[in-house]
């Protein structure tokens, strides 16, 4: 019976509207026109009473008006502002149907007064407002990433936009030093809470760089809004497995001739993964079973100051690090039998222990000029500093069939300090021209990377460097770089254009006591990448684009070096120095309606695709490497569409369907054809006393990683609740992820006669729980947000 009351207070609720202001907003060619902003001002001085926006049918109400003279403004994307002043009597008003002028011209110029919606799609770019789902909840932005729109992550953490591997990661408009496990490391470090928004950029222009076959994610972190000093301090807690430990605080301070700004975050505490695989080589079978306990202490710390020099020039310099303290724990058991037979013949104990401390440290210094006649000039020189020292002890302990008698042991360690230093200068010039705007720019980049393998077998506890195992890689490389860009409208077109050159020299260098044919390549090419769109407004609803751009993925350093690392002792990695660029074109049509439906087609093709394949090595060995095997073509279908289904109730839905073809340039390379569906779907929820809940879930299909794995389906179901506290300042959080455990995943593949069946997840079934709370005033300018010139380079380091 209470329940039943509550009810219908609660629905009672929804329709009294009280004293009201209603009407309906519609275009000249008499469409309703949904979303736009309705603002009620005070005609005396002007000041803000209500902002509303018009619902799916145009309709709008202002509710709990009291009696006054008011004015009324309404805007939307594409049409002239509307105003009406209204002398209100404090009783209900209908003021019928409002008719806006279509207006072509002002496409950019209309800001909407209200809350930023989840999902925004715009012509070049999608973002993701993380600072508006809750679902975010005690995650961390590798994981957020998976909540993207057309946003795939892979089993081993690769990152898939729209069917292709390759994208580029950028935090606040530059690129990270880091790629691979530490890259991986880095995001799980930084917290959703520290996040504004994920940009996907697929189709980036010539002003970038041509790195990163599936475009570019840009992560962009919250920065205060406040007059004078203020900022944001947050505490969390998710427990899977084990308990995790995350806080942050950033600040922003801004006075009249400067503004200071900075931020820290870190992550403390163990996480588990699982990894079976089951290898078929020469007639036996190895059914390696691995379970892995991480134990990670991470901080992240960056700082900034601008100078305003004048209403015209800016000087600017940032500090950002990640300082890295992990340890590890793999206890792997391999039964070893001929196919078919019952009984093993042997099994391989691995019980293996690694450590890893890292940092890695930017300095940048920039300028930039602007002036009313809209020239603009950007300069950054950078200098980013990365070190790696990792340790790894290696048991190899063979038994008998049964595990009661020890048959050999190998026991090694491995020591792989690295070393990488990165140099860039760079500028970008725009300036009006022809009723449209050109830019052109350069970019000059150095980076030299040293790695050292110190191979040593352990016999009666004493440590002997085994010289025949260890090596020293140097890889020296410069990329000089050109670019220019146009930019013009004319009525309902939208035009631009552009072309980048690129030069790369590059000498990689190893030094071993073994001879070696592959141990010094020396590479010297130019490319040139072009790219462009066409824009067309048909109509206030519906809008056209159509985008090419050619990219290109260079190998990453670590995967060039041709030496050894052994995994355990059946089982290395080796890098490959003849590992050639891959290529990419992309070819893109879309079609947004009303600003909220967005459809698109796009072909890509992929030629010296990166394939990551295990070749077998005599009958009982095997090694992991990269080839230039194969060619990739994809054919994908994308969907995105926010609802506002109640006034408390809004959904959001994203859809991928692709098709990957992966055509053989190898003999031993195994054709692959696989199509795939991908959707992620947000419901949320405003409840009674402030309350807000989501129920989220993504879904990907049977799929293909790396060119030769097949992934089976898998997907997560999560739920969040978030209420607010003390003036809104104190926000609590609560949320449930991976509620199924449907996130480990399963696939098979085959390169020759080895054939693998794996396995493989982690603690992703968890609950988090996090407190923020906002400090100081909420009307300050926001700190510049600054694209340095450390892009392509950083992005490419791994261990």
């Amino acid at each position: 019976m209470r329940v039943y009351v509550f009810m219908v207070l609660f629905l009672s609720s929804l329709v009294q509207y009280g004293q009201s202001i209603s009407g309906r907003v519609q275009s000249e060619d008499k469409e309703f026109l949904p979303f736009a902003a309705v603002t009620l001002n005070r005609a005396q001085d002007s000041s803000l009473v209500k902002a509303v926006i018009t619902d799916e049918n145009g309709n709008f109400v202002i509710r709990n008006i009291p009696g006054s003279k008011y004015l009324l403004n309404i805007s939307n994307i594409g049409y002239k502002d509307y105003q009406l002043e209204i002398l209100f009597d404090g009783n209900s008003l209908e003021l019928g149907t409002l008719v806006l002028e279509f207006s072509a011209e002002n496409l950019d110029e209309v800001t909407v007064v209200a809350d930023k919606p989840m999902i925004q799609v715009q012509a070049d770019k999608t973002i993701f407002n993380v600072e508006n789902t809750i679902n975010a909840t005690g995650t961390s932005a590798f994981e957020l990433l998976r909540k993207a729109p057309g946003v795939i992550v892979g089993n081993n953490g690769g990152i898939i936009v729209e069917g292709k591997l390759g994208v580029q990661i950028f935090i606040d408009n530059k690129l990270s030093v880091l790629q691979g496990e530490d890259l991986i490391n880095y995001l799980e470090s930084l917290q959703a809470t520290d996040i504004e928004a994920i940009e996907i950029i697929t189709q980036p222009s010539s002003k970038y760089d041509a790195a990163g076959n599936a475009g570019i994610i840009n992560i962009k972190l919250k920065k205060d809004k406040s007059l004078g000093t203020n900022g944001t301090v947050t505490g969390g807690l998710t427990v899977g497995d084990f308990g995790r430990y995350n806080s942050s605080i950033n600040f922003n301070t801004r006075g009249k001739k400067g503004n200071f700004y900075g931020t820290y975050s870190n992550r403390f505490g163990k996480s588990t993964n699982f990894l079976n695989l089951l290898r078929t080589q020469a007639g036996t079978s190895f059914g390696a079973r691995t379970r892995s306990i991480y134990d990670r202490n991470s901080n992240n710390v960056k700082l900034g100051y601008d100078l305003y020099a004048n209403k015209k020039s800016t000087f600017g310099a940032i500090f950002d690090g990640n300082f890295n303290n992990g340890y590890g724990i793999n206890n792997s058991r391999t039964p070893i039998r001929a196919i078919g037979a019952s009984q093993n013949d042997s099994v391989l104990i691995a019980n293996n222990r690694t450590s890893n401390l890292s940092y890695n440290l930017n300095g940048n210094l920039n300028y930039r000029f602007t002036d009313t006649l809209g020239v603009s000039l950007n300069v950054d020189l950078d200098y980013g500093k990365y070190n790696s020292d990792r340790n790894a002890f290696q048991p190899n302990v063979y038994f008998n069939g049964n595990e009661t008698q020890v048959i050999r042991e190998l026991i090694t360690r491995q020591e792989t300090p690295i070393d990488i230093d990165i140099v860039t200068l760079k500028a970008d010039y725009e300036q009006n021209l022809l009723k449209g705007v050109v830019g052109v720019g350069f970019k000059l980049s150095y980076v030299n990377t040293f790695n050292i393998f110190n191979f040593f077998n352990i016999e009666n506890n004493q440590e002997v460097l085994d010289v025949n195992q260890s090596n020293e890689f140097s890889y020296d490389e410069r990329i000089n770089a050109a670019y220019f860009n146009y930019n013009a409208k004319w009525k309902k077109w939208n035009l631009q254009f552009g072309l980048r050159m690129e030069n790369t020299i590059s000498d990689g260098n190893l030094e071993s006591m073994q001879a070696n044919q592959d141990s010094r390549v020396k590479r010297n090419y130019t490319n040139f990448f072009p790219s462009g769109g066409l824009t067309y407004q048909l109509s206030p609803k519906n809008q056209f684009a159509l985008t090419y751009s050619k990219r290109i993925q260079r190998p990453n350093y670590a995967s060039l070096n041709p030496f050894e690392y052994k995994i355990d002792e059946l089982s290395s990695s080796k890098g490959n120095p003849f590992l050639q660029p891959q290529y990419t074109d992309n070819l893109k049509l879309s079609h947004t309606h009303n600003y909220r439906l967005t459809t698109s087609l796009s072909y890509s093709y992929i030629s010296d695709f990166f394939a990551r394949v295990t070749v077998a090595e005599g009958d009982t060995r095997n090694f992991l490497t990269t080839l230039n095997v194969a060619d990739q073509e994809i054919i994908n279908l994308g969907i995105s569409y926010p609802k506002n289904i109640k006034d408390w109730w809004n959904v959001y839905f994203s859809l991928n369907a692709y098709v990957s073809n992966y055509k053989a340039n190898s003999p031993e390379f195994l054709p692959v054809k696989q199509e795939t569906l991908s959707f992620y779907i947000q419901n949320t929820f405003t409840l009674p006393k402030g309350l807000r809940m989501e129920v989220s879930g993504w879904y990907s299909s049977p799929s293909v990683w790396g060119g030769t794995y097949q992934t089976a389906s898998l997907g997560s179901l999560n739920l969040a609740f978030q209420k607010k506290f003390f003036q809104e300042r104190l926000t609590s959080r609560l949320s449930f992820n991976d509620i199924l455990y449907t996130i480990p995943w399963r696939g098979t593949t085959q390169f020759g006669d080895l054939f693998i069946d794996g396995s493989g997840g982690s603690d992703s079934r968890q609950v988090a729980f996090s407190l923020t709370y906002d400090f100081g005033r909420k009307e300050i300018k926001n700190a510049r947000s600054r694209k340095t010139g450390l892009e392509d380079e950083k992005d490419r380091i791994q261990d």
